[in-house]
């Protein structure tokens, strides 16, 4: 009965150091979105507020997706519509040779990776520059992220430096960043920080190599949290920094933004900045709160407004308020499946139970492996600040996959087995008694390549009697 994603996750689980820190980093976090929460009293008030805010912003899209437009072209920005990715990646290929743009800086944006725009671009000869330290440092070890938010928490620090080492980074702005340790107390030497693989020094030589791409850039471009309809901008939030980077020293800047993360007003703004760095990385705000109306003077700001999929995502009568969701990434930072097989473990560039979800929505037939990677636990559903019902949207794609033909054989007799067991009430009594027998079997039948449950479990003991022969004996007290 394995999976494409259990088969994926074996490798991972091969590491048990690996596993332990993947799954306690995430759920240090979840702990934190716990703590963050006690604090407010009206924590549950807030997202139900966020909930319905979604709700009606989805169900209204064209309304808010129109007056949206209608402000940013007021505000002087030039705004484009794309239906998939292909007129996504054609429309920022046009805007860029408009330009002469031979390098770009960009923010992290997972619209981006859905559309596979950095490929295209340097297809076409442009130079692409990925300025969030994780989103970085994976391009540079050419690794898609494993997490939404933290895309990079899976890297070692130890390969961070044997990789800056191989790009030399370390190289050219070792000098530099040592020297800035030393202005700030620090006495190791460059030798000592490098053999320590310290974070600091490394962080450090990536500010360094990254100012010189920020300073040389003929483009820069963000993703965006949110764009606000009734005044026509886009909300960046991020911990680094680098947007305003990306921003203010090139004179282009290319915003891309999914027609679901429009919402209507400041005070929707207000609900989703209280939930959003509280989910996703248990802070209280993020550090940096960018605010893009207009285009920086002499320069121009072009937003394209990306469907690629959504229309049909609202369009489905039992999924679509996975538009709700505003990749916060606590979905995954909760979820046993997710923190104990990565990100890479999953067939869809989205990892965790919102990308089950949102993978299943874009291909069934290259994606339903992911239904089985989910315990139907719920506690996705218990922490999502829009109150998606995600696990029971995974439910029901499980009960969809035989009518779509990637229904598991063996799950699949099983159930039938199952169903004429239940069905037949002196049959099932019958196994009931006969079960505890199963206990003698000797192992070397049971633990056996075909007996997937053995691969990971020992097989379970049979109680002597069952509940309802104690029940009958009257050996449960009844109330």
């Amino acid at each position: 009965m394995s999976t494409l994603h259990s088969k994926k996750a074996e490798e991972f689980l091969r590491n048990p150091e690996k596993v332990t820190r993947h799954d306690q980093t995430f759920w240090s976090v979840r702990a934190k979105r716990d703590g963050l929460a006690y604090e407010l009293e009206e924590w549950e008030q807030l997202r139900e507020a966020a909930s319905q805010i979604k709700k009606h912003t989805v169900t209204h899209l064209a309304q808010y997706l129109e007056e949206f437009e209608r402000n940013a072209t007021k505000n002087g920005a030039i705004v484009h519509w794309a239906k998939d990715a292909d007129e996504y990646n054609a429309i920022v290929m046009d805007i860029m040779r408009q330009h002469g743009v031979k390098k770009v800086v960009k923010g992290k944006s997972m619209l981006t990776e859905e559309c596979h725009l950095n490929e295209n671009l340097i297809k076409n000869g442009i130079d692409v520059v990925e300025t969030d330290l994780g989103e970085r440092i994976l391009q540079l070890m050419q690794l898609p992220p494993s997490h939404i938010i933290m895309p990079a928490i899976h890297i070692t620090r130890e390969q961070v430096k044997e990789n800056f080492a191989e790009k030399e980074i370390l190289q050219k702005q070792g000098d530099k960043a040592a020297a800035s340790m030393k202005n700030t107390g620090s006495t190791a030497t460059r030798e000592d920080l490098e053999a320590q693989a310290d974070p600091t020094y490394l962080t450090r030589c990536a500010r360094y190599h990254l100012r010189d791409n920020f300073m040389t850039a003929e483009c820069g471009m963000t993703g965006a949290n949110f764009g606000v309809a009734s005044t026509g901008e886009i909300v960046v939030c991020t911990n680094e920094g680098n947007a305003d980077m990306s921003t203010s020293v090139p004179k282009l800047h290319i915003a891309s933004i999914g027609l679901e993360k429009v919402i209507p007003n400041y005070e929707a703004v207000g609900v989703f900045q209280r939930l959003l760095a509280r989910h996703g990385t248990g802070q209280a705000t993020t550090v940096y709160t960018s605010h893009y109306r207009k285009p920086r003077p002499g320069g121009e700001l072009h937003i394209i407004l990306v469907d690629n999929g959504r229309s049909d995502i609202l369009a489905n009568k039992e999924h679509w308020q996975t538009l709700k969701c505003m990749r916060c990434g606590a979905c995954m930072n909760t979820c046993p499946v997710y923190r104990r097989s990565m990100g890479y473990s999953y067939t869809y560039f989205i990892p965790g139970p919102i990308g089950i979800n949102l993978g299943m929505l874009k291909d069934k037939d290259k994606n339903y492996h992911n239904c089985s990677a989910c315990s139907l636990c719920l506690s996705c559903e218990n922490v999502c600040p829009v109150k998606v019902d995600l696990g029971t949207q995974i439910y029901k794609w499980r009960q969809e996959l035989d009518d779509i033909g990637h229904a598991d054989p063996m799950k699949k007799a099983m159930s039938q087995g199952m169903r004429i067991l239940f069905e037949h009430p002196k049959l099932y009594t019958s196994a009931l008694r006969l079960a505890p027998l199963a206990n003698y079997i000797p192992s070397f039948l049971t633990n056996i390549k075909l007996n997937e449950w053995c691969k990971h479990h020992a097989m379970p003991q049979f109680a002597p009697k069952s509940f309802h022969q104690l029940w009958s004996s009257g050996k449960v007290k009844k109330k």
